[in-house]
Protein backbone atom coordinates (compact mmCIF):
# COMPACT_ATOMS: atom_id res chain seq x y z
CA UNK A 1 0.00 0.00 0.00
CA UNK A 2 2.72 2.59 0.51
CA UNK A 3 4.75 1.90 -2.46
CA UNK A 4 1.39 2.66 -4.07
CA UNK A 5 0.81 5.84 -2.25
CA UNK A 6 4.37 6.56 -3.35
CA UNK A 7 4.07 6.34 -7.18
CA UNK A 8 1.08 8.45 -6.83
CA UNK A 9 2.47 11.32 -4.78
CA UNK A 10 6.33 10.76 -7.25
CA UNK A 11 3.93 11.11 -10.69
CA UNK A 12 1.64 14.15 -9.19
CA UNK A 13 5.01 16.01 -8.22
CA UNK A 14 6.63 15.11 -11.62
CA UNK A 15 3.30 16.57 -13.50
CA UNK A 16 3.60 19.84 -11.58
CA UNK A 17 7.40 19.79 -12.38
CA UNK A 18 6.88 19.35 -15.94
CA UNK A 19 4.03 21.39 -16.23
CA UNK A 20 5.82 24.50 -14.82
CA UNK A 21 9.27 23.87 -17.26
CA UNK A 22 7.19 23.89 -19.75
CA UNK A 23 4.99 27.09 -19.12
CA UNK A 24 9.14 28.53 -19.39
CA UNK A 25 10.26 27.36 -22.14
CA UNK A 26 10.80 28.89 -25.28
CA UNK A 27 8.31 27.44 -26.69
CA UNK A 28 6.13 30.36 -24.79
CA UNK A 29 7.76 33.24 -26.97
CA UNK A 30 5.83 34.72 -30.07
CA UNK A 31 6.74 36.99 -32.79
CA UNK A 32 3.93 39.83 -31.67
CA UNK A 33 4.75 42.86 -33.75
CA UNK A 34 6.95 44.15 -36.96
CA UNK A 35 7.80 47.62 -38.36
CA UNK A 36 9.20 47.36 -41.55
CA UNK A 37 9.38 51.25 -42.92
CA UNK A 38 10.68 53.07 -39.54
CA UNK A 39 10.31 57.01 -40.29
CA UNK A 40 9.16 58.51 -37.26
CA UNK A 41 9.12 56.14 -34.66
CA UNK A 42 10.92 54.34 -32.07
CA UNK A 43 14.42 55.03 -32.01
CA UNK A 44 17.70 52.09 -30.76
CA UNK A 45 20.32 52.69 -28.30
CA UNK A 46 22.41 54.70 -30.81
CA UNK A 47 19.57 57.56 -31.71
CA UNK A 48 18.92 55.92 -35.12
CA UNK A 49 15.52 54.23 -36.32
CA UNK A 50 15.52 51.21 -37.95
CA UNK A 51 13.02 48.32 -38.41
CA UNK A 52 12.28 46.30 -35.33
CA UNK A 53 10.94 42.81 -34.51
CA UNK A 54 8.91 42.67 -31.48
CA UNK A 55 9.25 39.35 -29.53
CA UNK A 56 6.59 38.90 -26.39
CA UNK A 57 6.24 35.95 -23.75
CA UNK A 58 3.37 34.37 -23.43
CA UNK A 59 4.16 32.57 -20.33
CA UNK A 60 3.62 33.30 -16.43
CA UNK A 61 7.50 32.59 -16.21
CA UNK A 62 10.42 34.46 -17.13
CA UNK A 63 11.98 32.98 -20.06
CA UNK A 64 15.65 33.61 -21.32
CA UNK A 65 15.45 33.78 -25.23
CA UNK A 66 19.53 33.52 -25.12
CA UNK A 67 20.65 30.84 -27.10
CA UNK A 68 17.71 31.05 -29.76
CA UNK A 69 17.81 32.08 -33.20
CA UNK A 70 16.40 34.97 -35.27
CA UNK A 71 16.17 34.42 -39.51
CA UNK A 72 14.45 35.72 -42.53
CA UNK A 73 15.85 32.37 -44.24
CA UNK A 74 13.70 29.26 -43.54
CA UNK A 75 17.08 27.51 -45.07
CA UNK A 76 19.49 29.32 -43.28
CA UNK A 77 17.42 28.99 -39.43
CA UNK A 78 20.73 30.04 -37.20
CA UNK A 79 21.24 33.20 -39.21
CA UNK A 80 21.07 35.38 -36.03
CA UNK A 81 22.13 33.29 -32.53
CA UNK A 82 20.88 35.84 -30.01
CA UNK A 83 24.12 35.82 -27.07
CA UNK A 84 23.97 33.75 -23.94
CA UNK A 85 24.62 35.50 -20.63
CA UNK A 86 22.83 39.04 -21.63
CA UNK A 87 20.97 39.21 -18.61
CA UNK A 88 18.86 41.54 -20.73
CA UNK A 89 17.78 38.67 -22.88
CA UNK A 90 15.14 37.01 -19.85
CA UNK A 91 12.09 38.36 -20.47
CA UNK A 92 9.63 38.18 -17.56
CA UNK A 93 5.86 37.36 -18.12
CA UNK A 94 4.28 38.98 -20.17
CA UNK A 95 6.70 41.23 -21.41
CA UNK A 96 8.40 42.11 -24.51
CA UNK A 97 11.75 43.15 -25.83
CA UNK A 98 12.59 44.28 -29.34
CA UNK A 99 15.51 43.69 -31.69
CA UNK A 100 16.85 46.17 -34.44
CA UNK A 101 17.19 44.74 -38.30
CA UNK A 102 19.95 47.26 -38.51
CA UNK A 103 22.42 44.58 -40.12
CA UNK A 104 24.89 45.97 -37.34
CA UNK A 105 25.56 43.21 -34.64
CA UNK A 106 28.64 44.72 -33.49
CA UNK A 107 26.31 47.35 -31.61
CA UNK A 108 25.25 44.58 -29.41
CA UNK A 109 22.80 41.55 -28.64
CA UNK A 110 19.69 43.26 -29.71
CA UNK A 111 20.96 44.39 -33.14
CA UNK A 112 20.35 42.00 -35.68
CA UNK A 113 22.76 40.57 -38.69
CA UNK A 114 19.67 41.15 -41.19
CA UNK A 115 17.67 43.56 -42.12
CA UNK A 116 13.77 44.01 -43.80
CA UNK A 117 13.53 44.66 -47.37
CA UNK A 118 9.94 47.20 -47.54
CA UNK A 119 9.19 46.25 -51.48
CA UNK A 120 9.09 42.35 -50.71
CA UNK A 121 7.43 40.30 -48.14
CA UNK A 122 9.52 39.68 -45.12
CA UNK A 123 9.76 35.94 -43.50
CA UNK A 124 10.82 36.09 -40.01
CA UNK A 125 11.24 32.97 -37.76
CA UNK A 126 12.66 32.42 -34.35
CA UNK A 127 14.26 29.38 -33.94
CA UNK A 128 14.91 27.06 -30.38
CA UNK A 129 18.33 26.76 -29.31
CA UNK A 130 18.77 23.64 -31.48
CA UNK A 131 18.47 25.20 -34.41
CA UNK A 132 16.16 22.85 -35.40
CA UNK A 133 12.83 23.05 -34.00
CA UNK A 134 11.01 26.51 -35.02
CA UNK A 135 9.10 28.53 -32.00
CA UNK A 136 7.14 30.87 -34.18
CA UNK A 137 6.95 32.57 -37.86
CA UNK A 138 5.20 34.97 -39.45
CA UNK A 139 5.68 36.58 -43.41
CA UNK A 140 5.29 40.25 -43.18
CA UNK A 141 3.15 41.02 -46.28
CA UNK A 142 4.95 43.40 -49.28
CA UNK A 143 4.29 47.31 -49.74
CA UNK A 144 4.40 48.20 -45.99
CA UNK A 145 3.42 51.54 -45.24
CA UNK A 146 5.98 53.92 -43.39
CA UNK A 147 5.53 54.17 -39.49
CA UNK A 148 2.64 51.59 -39.53
CA UNK A 149 3.13 47.92 -37.75
CA UNK A 150 2.22 44.75 -38.82
CA UNK A 151 0.91 42.72 -35.34
CA UNK A 152 -0.74 40.13 -33.71
CA UNK A 153 -4.60 41.18 -32.56
CA UNK A 154 -3.56 40.87 -29.14
CA UNK A 155 -0.50 39.88 -27.58
CA UNK A 156 0.75 36.76 -27.89
CA UNK A 157 -2.06 34.90 -29.69
CA UNK A 158 -2.51 32.65 -31.99
CA UNK A 159 -5.00 31.32 -34.58
CA UNK A 160 -6.58 28.61 -31.87
CA UNK A 161 -6.67 31.25 -29.08
CA UNK A 162 -8.60 34.01 -31.75
CA UNK A 163 -10.81 30.85 -32.03
CA UNK A 164 -12.00 30.61 -28.75
CA UNK A 165 -12.67 34.21 -28.36
CA UNK A 166 -14.70 34.55 -31.37
CA UNK A 167 -16.96 31.39 -30.23
CA UNK A 168 -16.97 32.68 -26.17
CA UNK A 169 -17.08 35.96 -26.79
CA UNK A 170 -20.05 37.73 -28.68
CA UNK A 171 -19.11 41.06 -27.74
CA UNK A 172 -15.44 40.72 -29.19
CA UNK A 173 -14.82 43.74 -31.51
CA UNK A 174 -11.15 42.63 -32.14
CA UNK A 175 -12.30 41.37 -35.39
CA UNK A 176 -11.62 37.63 -37.45
CA UNK A 177 -7.97 38.25 -38.41
CA UNK A 178 -5.07 37.44 -36.46
CA UNK A 179 -2.73 39.82 -37.90
CA UNK A 180 -3.71 43.13 -38.20
CA UNK A 181 -1.84 46.62 -39.26
CA UNK A 182 -1.47 49.37 -36.20
CA UNK A 183 -1.70 52.77 -38.18
CA UNK A 184 -3.36 54.93 -35.58
CA UNK A 185 -7.19 54.51 -37.16
CA UNK A 186 -10.16 52.89 -34.81
CA UNK A 187 -11.79 50.00 -35.92
CA UNK A 188 -15.65 49.21 -35.60
CA UNK A 189 -17.11 48.64 -32.20
CA UNK A 190 -13.35 49.93 -30.55
CA UNK A 191 -13.01 52.75 -28.21
CA UNK A 192 -9.63 53.00 -29.08
CA UNK A 193 -7.29 53.38 -32.20
CA UNK A 194 -4.38 50.95 -33.24
CA UNK A 195 -1.45 52.63 -32.86
CA UNK A 196 2.20 51.69 -32.89
CA UNK A 197 3.17 50.10 -29.43
CA UNK A 198 6.85 49.02 -29.33
CA UNK A 199 7.67 47.22 -26.09
CA UNK A 200 4.56 47.57 -25.06
CA UNK A 201 0.82 46.03 -25.03
CA UNK A 202 -0.54 46.00 -28.83
CA UNK A 203 -4.25 46.57 -27.47
CA UNK A 204 -4.29 49.11 -24.53
CA UNK A 205 -7.98 47.68 -22.88
CA UNK A 206 -10.31 50.09 -20.93
CA UNK A 207 -12.40 47.47 -20.27
CA UNK A 208 -12.89 43.92 -20.03
CA UNK A 209 -14.85 42.35 -22.91
CA UNK A 210 -16.06 39.22 -21.18
CA UNK A 211 -17.27 41.31 -18.34
CA UNK A 212 -19.32 43.23 -20.55
CA UNK A 213 -20.50 39.92 -22.16
CA UNK A 214 -21.47 38.56 -18.68
CA UNK A 215 -23.50 41.79 -17.86
CA UNK A 216 -25.18 41.83 -21.27
CA UNK A 217 -26.40 38.08 -20.57
CA UNK A 218 -26.52 37.47 -16.71
CA UNK A 219 -28.21 40.98 -15.43
CA UNK A 220 -29.87 40.02 -12.42
CA UNK A 221 -26.62 37.62 -10.92
CA UNK A 222 -28.43 34.33 -10.76
CA UNK A 223 -25.47 32.68 -13.05
CA UNK A 224 -23.03 33.99 -11.26
CA UNK A 225 -24.43 33.00 -7.80
CA UNK A 226 -25.06 29.65 -9.09
CA UNK A 227 -21.51 29.35 -10.42
CA UNK A 228 -19.98 30.91 -6.84
CA UNK A 229 -21.69 28.25 -4.94
CA UNK A 230 -20.82 25.85 -7.14
CA UNK A 231 -17.08 26.25 -6.72
CA UNK A 232 -17.57 26.53 -2.81
CA UNK A 233 -19.92 23.50 -2.58
CA UNK A 234 -16.90 21.59 -5.22
CA UNK A 235 -13.96 22.49 -2.91
CA UNK A 236 -15.68 21.50 0.10
CA UNK A 237 -16.20 18.02 -1.12
CA UNK A 238 -12.87 18.15 -2.37
CA UNK A 239 -11.73 19.14 0.88
CA UNK A 240 -13.74 16.55 2.14
CA UNK A 241 -12.28 13.83 0.31
CA UNK A 242 -9.10 15.13 0.86
CA UNK A 243 -8.95 14.75 4.60
CA UNK A 244 -11.16 11.39 4.64
CA UNK A 245 -8.53 9.90 2.33
CA UNK A 246 -5.63 11.26 4.16
CA UNK A 247 -7.10 10.26 7.96
CA UNK A 248 -7.55 6.33 6.50
CA UNK A 249 -3.99 6.15 5.27
CA UNK A 250 -2.93 7.40 8.44
CA UNK A 251 -4.99 5.26 10.82
CA UNK A 252 -3.71 2.31 8.25
CA UNK A 253 0.01 3.08 8.91
CA UNK A 254 -1.10 3.41 12.76
CA UNK A 255 -2.76 0.32 12.42
CA UNK A 256 0.27 -1.57 10.88
CA UNK A 257 2.70 0.02 13.33
CA UNK A 258 1.33 -1.42 16.25
CA UNK A 259 0.38 -4.98 14.30
CA UNK A 260 4.58 -5.01 13.75
CA UNK A 261 5.25 -3.66 17.48
CA UNK A 262 3.21 -6.67 19.05
CA UNK A 263 4.10 -9.22 16.39
CA UNK A 264 0.34 -9.83 15.58
CA UNK A 265 -0.15 -10.98 12.24
CA UNK A 266 -2.91 -9.31 9.43
CA UNK A 267 -4.74 -12.40 10.43
CA UNK A 268 -5.15 -12.04 13.96
CA UNK A 269 -5.77 -8.54 13.99
CA UNK A 270 -8.46 -9.17 11.91
CA UNK A 271 -9.98 -11.69 14.11
CA UNK A 272 -9.36 -9.52 16.86
CA UNK A 273 -11.20 -6.52 14.92
CA UNK A 274 -14.03 -8.69 14.24
CA UNK A 275 -14.97 -9.43 17.74
CA UNK A 276 -17.89 -7.37 19.00
CA UNK A 277 -18.03 -4.49 22.04
CA UNK A 278 -20.09 -6.58 24.40
CA UNK A 279 -17.48 -9.20 24.55
CA UNK A 280 -14.91 -6.53 25.85
CA UNK A 281 -17.54 -5.72 28.18
CA UNK A 282 -18.28 -9.01 29.45
CA UNK A 283 -14.44 -9.86 30.30
CA UNK A 284 -14.04 -5.70 31.97
CA UNK A 285 -16.96 -6.86 34.24
CA UNK A 286 -15.75 -10.56 34.75
CA UNK A 287 -12.11 -8.90 35.87
CA UNK A 288 -13.76 -6.53 38.23
CA UNK A 289 -15.66 -9.03 40.17
CA UNK A 290 -12.66 -11.00 40.34
CA UNK A 291 -10.38 -8.22 41.37
CA UNK A 292 -13.20 -7.03 44.15
CA UNK A 293 -12.36 -9.24 47.20
CA UNK A 294 -9.00 -8.15 47.21
CA UNK A 295 -9.86 -4.43 48.22
CA UNK A 296 -11.30 -3.62 51.79
CA UNK A 297 -15.33 -2.04 52.50
CA UNK A 298 -13.95 1.02 51.68
CA UNK A 299 -12.77 1.09 48.66
CA UNK A 300 -14.90 3.63 47.28
CA UNK A 301 -14.24 5.99 50.08
CA UNK A 302 -11.94 9.26 49.57
CA UNK A 303 -9.72 9.14 52.56
CA UNK A 304 -7.48 12.50 53.43
CA UNK A 305 -4.53 12.57 55.49
CA UNK A 306 -2.66 15.16 57.02
CA UNK A 307 0.79 15.39 55.50
CA UNK A 308 4.25 16.55 58.11
CA UNK A 309 5.69 19.21 56.11
CA UNK A 310 9.61 19.79 57.17
CA UNK A 311 9.70 23.14 55.93
CA UNK A 312 7.49 26.54 55.46
CA UNK A 313 6.01 27.53 52.33
CA UNK A 314 7.14 30.76 50.82
CA UNK A 315 3.61 32.57 51.81
CA UNK A 316 4.50 31.48 55.48
CA UNK A 317 3.62 34.34 58.25
CA UNK A 318 7.17 33.29 59.82
CA UNK A 319 9.04 35.03 57.15
CA UNK A 320 7.58 37.50 57.37
CA UNK A 321 8.06 38.27 61.52
CA UNK A 322 11.19 39.75 63.74
CA UNK A 323 12.24 38.09 66.57
CA UNK A 324 12.84 40.86 69.13
CA UNK A 325 16.16 41.68 70.08
CA UNK A 326 17.14 40.51 73.73
CA UNK A 327 18.44 42.61 76.07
Amino acid sequence: MMNKYKIVLGLFLLFVFLTGMQAQRASSLRINEVLVINQDNFTDDYGKKHPWIEIYNSSPGTVDIGGCYLTTDINNPRMYPVPKGDVLTKIKPRQHIIFWADNKPSRGTFHLNFTLDPEKPNFIALFNSDGRTLIDSVTVPAGQRVDVSYGLVQDGWDQKRLKEELQLNSLYKGGDKLWVYYDGTVPAGMSRAREVTPSSNNVILDSNEKVENFKENDRIGITMTITAMSVVFIALIILYMVFKYVGNMAVGLSRKRAMKASGLSKEQAKEIASESGEIYAAIAMAIYEATESVHDDENTVLTIKNVARNYSPWSSKIYTLRELPKK
